[in-house]
């Protein structure tokens, strides 16, 4: 198993077993809800009037009923409106357009493309300047793609198939064989992720999601008071280490204006020391080659 002495590459990344979406054009047009099907549907879940929606789009109410049933067929330009201001994701825009009988409106390549290259380099550099604290990429089920040295220490202990690819990170983070018997505030980290993870499920009806988000709450969990701290800014994540409990806060980065579905679907998950002693237990973990030395699981 080599040593971790950099970013988890896409080298890497690109021989292992991918979870692969379907496309949209290998959907049969007979599977495909109808375009005013598929407007209403997202309507609905940024819980907008007709309208409204009509308001917004600067169109009659008459004829936002009429796309929705049917009775009117969308123009390109049309679709583009009423995506933006529903803020329908860009591989359920495709889907859009397929079903209004249009060409997809964005490309989507798998990471390790050449014509990505750019992108790819541009995450790792990300990834490399947040050390020595931990930073990882996920899709949008939450598949790690990249992680940096930091990432590593903190597999100690978790069960090897849950490090097989692909490796989920919300899995990973709340299994009882993973990270979670180390997580000293489970009940209040899992109550974190869980909301998170609902929030994703309703913005987006995304069936992968949903199958996820009912296996994380099937797993044993400690009793927790749920009631917010109206004092805190953020969740910490505390972790039990040899070095004693470490605490972190957590961000996430997107790209700001992606035209690629895979891009969209990208984000960064960066963790920042919650108090000074953590801070330098990190930094002193980097300076000694703690993080180097540690090893992980060969990603097949």
């Amino acid at each position: 198993m080599p040593a971790v002495n950099g970013t988890i590459t896409w080298q890497v990344i690109k021989r292992v077993r991918r979870i692969r979406y379907r496309s949209i054009m290998a959907i049969p047009a007979s599977q495909q809800l109808p375009v005013g099907d598929q407007l209403r549907d997202w309507r609905h879940r940024r819980r907008l009037s007709q309208e409204e929606l009509a308001c917004l789009v600067g169109i009659s109410l008459r004829h936002m009923s009429f796309l929705e049933t049917g009775r009117s067929a969308p123009s390109r330009a049309m679709l583009m409106r009423l995506s933006d201001r529903l803020d329908v994701p860009l591989r359920e825009r495709n889907r859009m357009f397929t079903a209004a009988g249009f060409a997809p409106m964005y490309g989507e390549r798998p990471l390790d493309d050449a014509g990505l290259a750019a992108a790819r380099r541009t995450i790792e550099l990300v990834l490399r300047g947040h050390e020595p604290f931990p930073a990882l990429a996920v899709d949008r089920h939450w598949q790690m793609h990249a992680a940096n040295r930091a990432v590593a220490p903190f597999l100690r202990g978790v069960a090897r198939e849950l490090l097989e690819p692909p490796i989920n990170v919300l899995r990973l983070s709340l299994h009882p064989d993973g990270v979670a018997p180390r997580i000293v505030n489970l009940g209040q980290w899992r109550a974190h992720l869980l909301h998170r993870l609902r929030q994703q499920v309703e913005s987006t009806g995304d069936a992968v999601l949903e199958e996820l988000l009912r296996e994380l709450q099937s797993y044993p969990a400690p009793d927790y008071d749920e009631t917010p701290d109206p004092a805190a800014i953020a969740v910490p994540m505390q972790l039990r280490s040899e070095f004693g409990v470490l605490s972190f806060l957590s961000t996430t980065t997107v790209f700001g204006t992606p035209v690629e579905v895979t891009l969209s679907e990208l984000t960064i998950e960066s963790f920042f020391p919650a108090d000074p002693r953590t801070a330098r237990v990190m930094r002193t973990m980097s300076v000694v080659g703690r993080m180097l030395r540690f090893k992980v699981p060969r990603l097949k």
